[in-house]
């Protein structure tokens, strides 16, 4: 399977965050991982391209365990398994598709023309090429959201993390950014896993969703699964209801 976690373990001092995680996400998927604040989210998926070490467990990318690589082993796993961070993180100096083109001279040693090329490609693919000399600082966060999916989308990955991608944005601005999302599936066939607390989100482009509870996955299952079951941990999160009896 292209992505395993089997039974992941994770403190930070003396809090536990992850107590034995097992999930397995599939070729193509848009997953999402959803729970409360605090549960271990996105500490679970920056396991996957080395930014943390699990303290116990192993997790397999197509097939291959990664989880004691060492961190020179990490630079490949990071060209297939990119990451788009909650902040676009763009360079201001540069424009967009100077941002863009950049992994490709750096990585794929590409011209200055060429690489200039392949990027306004990629802002095409995101619907961003019109903005290709703008500088990040003059664009909404979705727009530069949408350059930072871009810029992920260079080294041709076969998965994509996102952590937390429609955090801050307006409404319009975040349905823009799942509908990214969502095309990198059906278009590229690339793996998105999307941590996400997004009800919209979650309800309109998820293929299936796990939900940690208590470190360990709650419930896994499609959207429709998760609107009719009665579990009540999980009607809390779709509620926003508070956990337990609330006091006066």
């Amino acid at each position: 399977m292209p992505i395993v976690f089997r039974n992941i373990h994770k403190t930070f001092g003396d809090k536990v965050v992850l107590a034995g995680v097992d999930l397995t996400i599939n070729d193509g998927e848009c997953f999402f991982i959803i729970g409360a604040s605090g549960v271990g989210k996105s500490v679970l998926i920056k396991h996957l391209v080395g930014l943390l070490k699990a303290d116990s467990g192993d997790i397999f990318l197509d097939d291959k365990e990664v989880s004691h690589l060492t961190e020179e082993e990490f630079y490949a796993v990071r060209m297939q398994c990119a990451m788009v961070f909650q902040n676009a993180t763009l360079f201001d100096s540069m424009t967009c598709i100077e941002n863009v083109a950049l992994p490709l001279r750096k990585h794929k040693g590409m011209s200055h023309e060429a690489s200039l090329v392949e990027a306004k490609r990629r802002l095409e693919q995101v619907h961003m090429e019109a903005h290709g000399l703008a500088l990040p600082a003059a664009l909404g966060d979705g727009m530069r959201k949408r350059v930072a999916i871009a810029r992920a989308l260079t080294m041709d990955p076969r998965f994509v993390l996102f952590d937390e991608p429609t955090t801050s944005l307006d409404p319009v601005s975040a349905r823009r950014v799942d509908q990214m999302i969502r095309e990198l599936c059906d278009e590229l066939h690339v793996t998105s896993v999307v941590v996400s607390h997004d009800l919209t989100s979650i309800f309109t482009i998820a293929d299936r969703i796990a939900m940690l509870y208590k470190g360990a996955v709650h419930m896994l299952g499609t959207p429709d699964e998760f609107r009719r079951t009665e579990d009540a941990v999980v009607q809390q999160f779709i509620q926003g209801q508070a956990e337990g009896p609330m006091e006066v």
